[in-house]
This record gives structure tokens, C-alpha cells and sequence, in this order.
């Protein structure tokens, strides 16, 4: 009696459609976060992405779900934005001014108040994503250090605190239309960074362990 052999079968892949859809979710969760805070209801964020709310319920099954892969897809993206800088520019603070622009166009001051949720913060996805970011911000100022073109006495935290403070104002303030100034403030604050230092910085540097801490 011959046994049959087993077929494998292969595992199912998102349709195209579906992937979109959540795209879409995602994207307009981001945009209204960015607008209107954490809190805002997800039947207009559906209405946003332009599906119904049993898609996003299908793909996000309550809003900490969808709050964190928002936070991860900014952190990806900003990411991207970091190695793209490490790749293209040879000049070592032109390469960090070049992230900390991009790192503001992707609005990474959104995720303060999303951050400060009830969400597991240790989720691997978001552990990732974090360690992820944080190794390249490192990577783009340790490359500048090396080259006498920052000053010392900063750390990731002091980048990144002041990006999201310069990123945008809390929401509900007019956050979109005061988009003209963010640039030319974050110019100053990295003319600030350029070693040499003009002056002595209070206090410590701060890591992100700190921030984490604090």
C-alpha cells in the first residue's frame, strides 16, 4: 500500500487590494494623528482612507493597533530618510542636516502624544523600529563628530527632542499653516550644533534612555 505524499500548500498572500486598503488606513491615520491628535475617531479615519470602518476594524482590531503601526511606519520611513543621508551625502553634517529636515517633513513630533498611550511599548514590531532609528541617528552624528563638524557635548536625545519639539505645534493649532517656519527654525537650531561650540550646554547630554526614563 503506497502512502500518499502530503501536498505543502502554500501560504496565503494579502491581495493587492487588500494591501492598499491598508496603506490607505495607515496614511490617513498619520495625517489626521498629525492634525487632530490621537483621540481622533476612527470612523473618520476610515472616511479618510476612503474604505469602510469593517476594513479598518479587519486590518487594526482596536486603535492600539493602529496607533502603533502608525508609529512604526513614521519611524521606518524616517529610517529610510536616515541611510538615505548616510548613502548620498558625503559631507558628514550635511548628511545630519539633510535627516533632521526629512525627520521633520515626516512629522516625527506626531508621535509624542501617541507614544505617551496605554499601548505595549515593548511590542517587538515597535522595539525594532525604535532600535532601528536610533542606531542610525547614532551612526549620522558619531560620523560627524569624527569629522569635527558637531560639537561633543550632544547626544541621539538632544536631536531628537529638538526635531519633534521644531517639528510641529501640538495639534489643533494650526499645526498644517505654521509648516513655513519649521525649516528655517531648524536650520538655527543645527547652526547650533556645529562645532565649535560658541557656548557651555547646562546640564548632561541626553540619550535616548534618558528621554526614555524621564
Amino acid at each position: 500500500m503506497q502512502t500518499a505524499t502530503p501536498v505543502q500548500r502554500r501560504a496565503t498572500r494579502p491581495r493587492a487590494d487588500a494591501l492598499r486598503n491598508r496603506e490607505r488606513i495607515v496614511a490617513a491615520a498619520r495625517e489626521m494623528f498629525v492634525e487632530f491628535g490621537p483621540d481622533v475617531p476612527l470612523d473618520e479615519i476610515a472616511r479618510r482612507a476612503c474604505v469602510g470602518n469593517a476594513t479598518v476594524y479587519r486590518n487594526f482590531p482596536d486603535r492600539d493597533a493602529l496607533v502603533r503601526e502608525v508609529v512604526c511606519s513614521v519611524m521606518d520611513r524616517t529610517s529610510a530618510e536616515a541611510e538615505r543621508a548616510l548613502a548620498e551625502t558625503g559631507d558628514a553634517f550635511e548628511a545630519l542636516s539633510r535627516f533632521v529636515h526629512a525627520a521633520a517633513d515626516e512629522r516625527i513630533g506626531a508621535l509624542c502624544p501617541m507614544i505617551a498611550g496605554t499601548f505595549d511599548k515593548c511590542h517587538p514590531d515597535l522595539e525594532a523600529a525604535r532600535l532601528r532609528c536610533e542606531r542610525l541617528v547614532q551612526e549620522l552624528m558619531d560620523r560627524a563628530m569624527a569629522a569635527a563638524q558637531l560639537r561633543t557635548d550632544v547626544s541621539v536625545g538632544d536631536l531628537m527632542v529638538a526635531a519633534a519639539q521644531l517639528s510641529r505645534p501640538p495639534a489643533g493649532t494650526g499645526c498644517l499653516s505654521a509648516d513655513r517656519f519649521v525649516h528655517r527654525h531648524l536650520q538655527l537650531f543645527l547652526d547650533g550644533l556645529r562645532a565649535p561650540a560658541r557656548s557651555e550646554l547646562p546640564g548632561s547630554a541626553v540619550t535616548m534612555e534618558d528621554l526614555r526614563q524621564s
